[in-house]
C-alpha cells in the first residue's frame, strides 16, 4: 500500500523521505522528487554537483570545471600564473644570471671569469579552506527553477567563493581572525618581507600624477625596467580612477570628457572585465580588492596561484532541519616568484 502511495506521489511531483513508516521506495536517506531526487541538474557537461552522492572527491573533469569557474570569476588571478598541483607543496625552479656580466676581450689574452647562474627554488604551499552553505527543501520545491535551482545556487556560491579567494590572496595578513588570518596575502608579503622596492610618495586628493607613478617605476631595479613592455601597474578602484583622471589617458585623447566620466563609472565596461588604461606607456589594471591608495608594479606572471587538484564536495540531507547542506574543501596557495621584481607605493602610510 505504501509503495502505491509513493508511486502516485511521484506522478504528482511530490516529495518523500525514504525509510519512514514502512516505505521501501525510495530507500532510507533519499530525499527528492521521486524518482529523480532533489539533487538538481547533477549530470551533463555543465554539472558541478556530484550526482546523487552524499559527497566526496570530485571526478577530474568536475574538479577542473569547478576550478575553471573560480578562475573565471576572478580579476587578478586571471592575469597571473596559474598552476594545478598534485600535492600540497610544489617547488618552482628559478634562475638568475645577474647584470653587468660582460667584459672587454683583449687580443691574445685568455684571461676570463665565468659568470655564474644562480639556481634557487620557490615553494608553493597550499592552505586548506572550506565553504559551507545550505538550502531548504521548500526552496527547491517552490522555486520556479525547480530542480535547476540547486545548480544555480552552486554557481552563485562558486562566484562568492572566488571573490573571497581573491580578497584573501590579496589582503590576507596571517593574523586577523577569522578571515584574513587564513594566509599571508600578496600585499602583506610585499610590504613586510623586505625584498620588494617601495617608492615613498605623497598623494593628496587622489592625484596619482605621472610624477608619482614615475617614482614607482624608478623604484624597481633597472634590469626589470629594461623589460618595461612586460610590466603592469595594479591599483584599487578609487586609485585607478585617480590615475585615469591625472594622466591624460582619456581626457587628452579622441574621447570626450563625457565619455571619460561614463567610462570611470563603469558604464562602458563589459560585465566581468577588468578596467585597464595606460600610464607612462605601461598598462594599468583595476583590481577591486586592492587596498586604497596603493599601487603595485610588477610582471603579471610574477604572481603564482596554485590549486591542488582534488576538490572535495560533501552534500548531505539533514532530516531534522529539512535542508541540504553543502561543504566544499579546497587546498589553495599563492607565491611571489621574485619579490625583487616588485615596486609599490603605499600613499596611506605616507599622509600628505
Amino acid at each position: 500500500m505504501s509503495e502505491e502511495i509513493i508511486e502516485k506521489a511521484a506522478e504528482a511531483g511530490s516529495v518523500a523521505a525514504g525509510g519512514i513508516g514502512g516505505v521501501s521506495n525510495p530507500p532510507a536517506g533519499v530525499v527528492g522528487n521521486v524518482p529523480g531526487g532533489l539533487s538538481g541538474l547533477t549530470t551533463g557537461p555543465n554539472a558541478v554537483n556530484p550526482t546523487g552522492t552524499p559527497g566526496g572527491i570530485l571526478q577530474p573533469e568536475q574538479s577542473r570545471r569547478f576550478i575553471d569557474y573560480i578562475w573565471n570569476a576572478t580579476v587578478l588571478a586571471n592575469d597571473g600564473r596559474k598552476v594545478t598541483m598534485r600535492a600540497n607543496t610544489l617547488e618552482l625552479d628559478k634562475v638568475n644570471v645577474g647584470e653587468r656580466v660582460i667584459r672587454a676581450a683583449k687580443q691574445a689574452d685568455g684571461t676570463y671569469q665565468n659568470a655564474n647562474a644562480v639556481f634557487s627554488k620557490i615553494e608553493l604551499t597550499t592552505t586548506k579552506i572550506r565553504l559551507d552553505w545550505e538550502i531548504s527543501t521548500e526552496a527547491l520545491e517552490d522555486n520556479i527553477e525547480g530542480a535547476a535551482l540547486e545548480d544555480h545556487l552552486v554557481r552563485l556560491m562558486t562566484n562568492a567563493f572566488a571573490n573571497d579567494l581573491e580578497d584573501l590572496a590579496i589582503n590576507g595578513d596571517g593574523s586577523t581572525a577569522p578571515f584574513l588570518s587564513i594566509m599571508n596575502g600578496f600585499v602583506n608579503r610585499v610590504t613586510t618581507e623586505g625584498s620588494a622596492h617601495e617608492a615613498v610618495v605623497a598623494v593628496s586628493n587622489n592625484e596619482w600624477s605621472p610624477e608619482v607613478l614615475q617614482k614607482v617605476l624608478h623604484a624597481i631595479p633597472r634590469k626589470y625596467r629594461a623589460l618595461k613592455s612586460g610590466l603592469k601597474f595594479y591599483a584599487g578602484s578609487d586609485t585607478f580612477a585617480g590615475i585615469v583622471k591625472n594622466n591624460g589617458t582619456l581626457a587628452n585623447s579622441i574621447y570626450t570628457e563625457s565619455f571619460r566620466d561614463q567610462w570611470l563609472s563603469g558604464q562602458g565596461q563589459l560585465v566581468g572585465e577588468a578596467r585597464q588604461t595606460r600610464a607612462l606607456g605601461i598598462p594599468v589594471m583595476e583590481v577591486p580588492y586592492f587596498p586604497d591608495d596603493y599601487v603595485e608594479l610588477t610582471f603579471p606572471q610574477n604572481r603564482v596561484w596554485g590549486f591542488q587538484r582534488d576538490v572535495v564536495v560533501h552534500r548531505e540531507y539533514k532530516p531534522k532541519k529539512d535542508t541540504i547542506e553543502y561543504t566544499v574543501f579546497v587546498r589553495f596557495g599563492i607565491a611571489w616568484e621574485e619579490l625583487d621584481a616588485v615596486a609599490f607605493a603605499d600613499a596611506a602610510s605616507n599622509p600628505y
